[in-house]
């Protein structure tokens, strides 16, 4: 089965990005959320794309205006799935949610639709017999800022059907990913794997009061000749998914310093709405955070 209808579950940083990539590549997609306010704020995020996509990819007026034309928005779960071929999942990393989620979708979607998790930590087979259709689901994990940071990862679990994980790395491929398969699950997948042991290293040594962030992040930067440190990336990633994936770490091992970084998390940016790049404000300031100015590694 060829895709041509896509609905995107979530309108947070990597749901609208996934959303507007879709749609530019030509399919039609739908973007569902959890209310009209939710919604509204993704329009918003959109404008913001259609800017990075002209400066970034040089796309022309007429190429944004029809993706727009094939962007639409729905907080009702039966009619935003109702044409769906494809569904992906880019909901808050938090199994309960998640398992609430697909819950509820196993009962509206059409027998034909296909899932897919977009979760960076959390394995497919956790929720596959909650989706009502195992065989018709798999993780599918994109890099932030997706249009530039092309890599999307198709990881099945063992009962995904093999003609199911062709068509998502076949999608994949079509909307400008380097499609990425994996052979066996793997908790992070393969970006993760690398760098979410970074991002945890660098958290630790800020929480232990070791260095400051700015400190931690050129340090990185100079020794490696990376573009960006630890705590820029998190800024990008979203301080609230690193928030989550702490939580659930802290909660499973009560190791004291995650729980301590969740506190910390928490009070110096989750409460504050500091969430990075998304609300301008997290561990730097946007656009222009110190990070990107010619002395800050001097």
């Amino acid at each position: 089965m060829d895709f041509k209808n896509i609905t995107i579950a979530g309108s947070g940083v990597l749901g609208y990005q996934i959303a507007f990539q879709a749609a530019f590549h030509g399919y039609d997609v739908t973007v569902y959320d959890i209310n009209d306010e939710v919604l509204d704020k993704a329009k918003a995020k959109f404008d913001l794309m259609a800017k990075a996509f002209a400066h970034d990819l040089h796309a022309s007026q007429e190429q944004l205006a029809s993706t727009f034309d094939r962007l639409s928005y729905d907080s009702n779960l039966t009619s935003a799935v109702a044409n769906a071929d494809f569904l992906i999942e880019a909901i808050p990393e938090n199994p309960a949610i998640k398992i609430s989620f697909y819950n509820e979708l196993a009962k509206v979607a059409p027998v034909k639709t296909i899932f897919a998790t977009n979760s960076s930590t959390l394995l497919p087979s956790q929720f596959a017999e909650e989706t009502g259709r195992p065989k018709q689901f798999l993780a599918l994990h994109f890099a932030n800022e997706i249009w530039k940071h092309n890599t999307a990862e198709i990881m099945g679990h063992p009962g995904t059907d093999k003609t199911v994980f062709e068509q998502v790395v076949n999608f994949a491929k079509s909307i400008g990913m380097v499609a990425l398969p994996l052979h066996k699950e793997q908790p992070g997948y393969i970006v993760n794997s690398l760098l979410v042991p970074l991002l945890s290293a660098a958290t630790d040594l800020l929480v232990n009061e070791i260095a400051d962030a700015e400190t931690i992040d050129k340090t990185w930067m100079v020794a490696t000749g990376a573009p960006t440190g630890p705590f820029g990336i998190l800024d990008i990633v979203g301080i609230t998914t690193a928030y989550n994936i702490n939580k659930i770490n802290a909660e499973a091992t009560n190791d004291p310093v995650k729980i301590k970084t969740v506190a910390f998390l928490k009070e110096h940016f989750i409460d504050k709405n500091k969430l990075g790049v998304a609300t301008g404000e997290g561990f730097y300031t946007y656009p222009n955070p110190a990070y990107q100015s010619p002395d800050f590694l001097k």
